[in-house]
């Protein structure tokens, strides 16, 4: 165990980075429990993250051993409304954490979705994993499908797609597309490549639209598809591996990314077992349809237009907005 005191650079990982790399927490939660007390090392009290650890030294979190880092993995959720994405709430509103199978490891989200917002996502046992795919550097598209009251037109949505400031706040251009007007409200696609605190409803109520439902229906390669509400699916690892371009653990246990020039694998099937083309954004799909998704029958509950079963592998096509399915099981607090 060395600190920052030394003239030369200190042995080991800084101990942040080794408890989100053993999924305790995100390097950032790891910090607050170090400043809060909560983690020793070699039985002496560590109140600074400013610390390098090396594999010698024994390191416990509120008393309990650091368990040795696993695989990074990745699941897959169908997050309820009503639920708030974070380990504790003050104000004693049940999180996601609360409702996961009671088998689930302990697993951080990757990004967030708002109390009221529903759909899509993505959970790993990796922090660096976790912080690699929140940045905006990956150039990843998350999609929702939006309903909002009232009857927008084209020029109303016009300002979304060339950026706008909302309360002295950027907000990137958003690919937006009018689905279907049903009654006084409308279904929206809305495709952006950033994650800020309510953007979506933000930025419609600042065209006069009010938000009432927003699923997420995918991140970047990965799709919601027919998950029903409350379950969750892990990803094979061997798509961690290929689809993200990340091996599976480098001699320090944590996710490294593959080396330039390694061929990156499609998880989608076509008939007969044969890899189908990914799956074209929506900048290249045609206009009004979704990812080779032609409009079907209205659904349940208000519900957007449906769309073909996709298939049951981990990068989902597209399907269907679901409405409230079983849930996957309660689950212990973690």
């Amino acid at each position: 165990m060395t600190d920052d005191a030394t003239s030369q650079t200190p042995p080991g990982d800084r101990i942040a980075k080794v408890l989100a790399r053993a999924g305790v927490a995100s390097r950032r939660e790891a910090e607050r429990m170090i400043e809060a007390g909560r983690v020793r090392v070699n039985g002496r009290q560590v109140l600074s993250p400013a610390l390098n650890v090396t594999p010698a030294d024994a390191i416990t979190v509120d008393g309990a051993p650091l368990a040795e880092p696993e695989p990074p993995r990745i699941w897959l959720y169908h997050k309820p409304a009503g639920l708030v994405t974070t380990d504790r709430d003050e104000k004693g509103r049940e999180t996601i954490y609360d409702a996961l199978p009671e088998d689930m490891p302990r697993v951080m989200s990757i990004g967030r979705l708002d109390l009221n917002s529903e759909g899509l996502l993505l959970l790993t046992n990796d922090g660096a994993v976790k912080r690699r795919l929140e940045l905006p550097s990956t150039g990843w598209l998350r999609r929702y499908r939006v309903r909002v009251n009232g009857r927008p037109e084209d020029k109303t949505l016009e300002p979304l797609r060339k950026g706008i400031t909302v309360e002295g706040e950027d907000f990137q251009p958003m690919t937006v597309t009018l689905d279907r007007q049903q009654g006084a409200n409308a279904w929206l696609t809305v495709g952006l490549r950033e994650g800020k605190n309510r953007e979506i409803r933000r930025a419609m109520e600042t065209v006069g639209l009010s938000v009432n439902r927003l699923i997420r229906v995918s991140y970047g390669p990965f799709q919601l598809g027919e998950l029903k509400q409350g379950a969750v699916e892990e990803v094979r690892r061997k798509i961690v591996r290929d689809q993200l371009g990340l091996e599976i653990v480098d001699d320090s246990g944590t996710a490294t990314r593959k080396p330039a020039g390694v061929t990156r694998h499609s998880t989608r099937r076509g008939p007969g077992g044969k890899a189908a083309p990914a799956p074209r954004s929506p900048e290249e799909a045609p206009k009004g349809k979704r990812q080779g998704q032609k409009p079907g029958p209205q659904g349940k509950r208000g519900g957007a237009p449906s769309g073909k079963p996709g298939d049951r592998g981990r990068t989902r096509p597209a399907g269907r907005p679901p409405g409230k399915g079983p849930s996957g099981g309660g689950g212990k607090k973690r």
